[in-house]
């Protein structure tokens, strides 16, 4: 069973169908009217964070690298493709324009996430996540300042105000500042999220396997020795950070269609949506993916699931969150679990052996 456990085959495909699982349960549930408005509501922001959290263990656990920015990449995914979906609105099919808007929104945060990572990438540690987190917040305080209206004649573009665009009267404001984007047709839903967290887990999962990902993590954990012999360690850091942003930005367009109103607010788009995403992937353990997707869901779940507790909410929500921590980090705890899947592991295969 542990022999089963080390494949790193069989290990991935518990991934996707776990996830196929949760998918399959929570639809029959739907079906059956078992679910609440309230759960209904959580269904595509579950998706979207456990993707974000998949995405920035790419540049944590598997890079070495401590990134705080990474809900700018989310913002950047998300306003591209909104506007992409306003401009198309009618013009394409939907299915057609949600799809291609997923493609822009990618397209968009990976080549932000390949520009930042030019000159940040060759900071370590500390310095790294603070330059990280300044961007992140530089991103979010441009879209706010930001003006874009078309007309007959193209594009209008304005730091200033709506006035300044000079827009004839046939046209459209679509960014509108601090008020963000109005009118985003609602495309996202838990299959579609789903989906993507898939595809997401195959990419991430890939790429871990892969040549390009053994470099990768032989740079994490000797950046000396991978020198030595010739690797080239700001192209394979490079390459990581542009498809954690891909992949972010792919989030962001999840979150974008899942509101009427995207508007680059701080607890969307800010510092403590990097920190939460962070919170994520350490408490899922770091470099661990199927952890990631774990956490992301259980935190995401148990503020709501705890609501009625309005007295006492946070403080269990706090003990959890240092019980998982424990869970994955402690060495008496990582003792524990592994005593206890051995365990699980050997009399599964005496019963295996019984049944021969």
């Amino acid at each position: 069973m542990k022999n089963k456990l080390k494949n790193p085959f069989v290990n991935d495909m518990i991934t996707y169908l776990m996830v196929i699982a949760a998918y399959v349960i929570v639809e029959m549930l739907l079906k059956a009217g078992q679910v609440s408005s309230l759960m209904k509501g959580l269904l595509v922001p579950l998706c979207t964070y456990s993707i974000l959290a998949v995405s920035l263990n790419l540049v944590v656990g598997i890079s070495g690298e401590l990134s705080l920015g990474h809900a700018g990449f989310m913002c950047v995914g998300a306003f591209t493709s909104a506007l992409w979906t306003n401009l198309m609105n009618g013009k394409i099919p939907p299915m057609a324009s949600f799809i291609l808007a997923i493609l822009v929104g990618a397209a968009c945060a990976a080549l932000a996430g390949f520009l930042i990572g030019i000159p940040v990438l060759r900071l370590r540690g500390d310095y790294l996540a603070i330059v990280t987190l300044a961007f992140g917040e530089i991103i979010k305080n441009i879209v706010n300042a930001l003006y874009l209206g078309v007309d007959s004649r193209g594009f209008h573009f304005s730091m200033k105000d709506n006035l300044a665009l000079g827009l004839e009267k046939d046209g459209v404001t679509i960014i509108k500042g601090a008020q963000g984007i109005t009118g985003t047709p609602k495309m996202s839903s838990f299959t579609a999220g789903v989906i993507l967290l898939l595809l997401a887990l195959f990419i991430v999962q890939n790429l871990i396997r892969s040549r390009t990902g053994r470099a990768i993590m032989a740079i994490r954990d000797n950046r000396i020795a991978a020198e030595s012999i010739g690797l080239n360690v700001t192209r394979y850091k490079l390459l990581a950070f542009t498809i954690s942003a891909a992949i972010a930005g792919a989030a962001g367009v999840l979150y974008a269609h899942n509101l009427s109103t995207l508007q680059a607010l701080p607890k969307n788009f800010g510092y403590n949506m990097s920190i939460t995403i962070l919170v994520f992937v350490v408490m899922g353990g770091i470099g661990n993916i199927r952890g990631s997707v774990i956490a992301a869901v259980v935190l995401t779940l148990l503020p709501e699931l705890l609501r009625s507790m309005s007295d006492y909410r946070m403080l269990i929500y706090a003990v959890v969150l240092i019980l998982m921590m424990l869970f994955t980090s402690a060495p008496s705890f990582i003792q524990f679990r592994e005593k206890l899947f051995g365990k699980i592991g050997r009399r599964s295969d005496s019963a295996e052996a019984a049944g021969k």
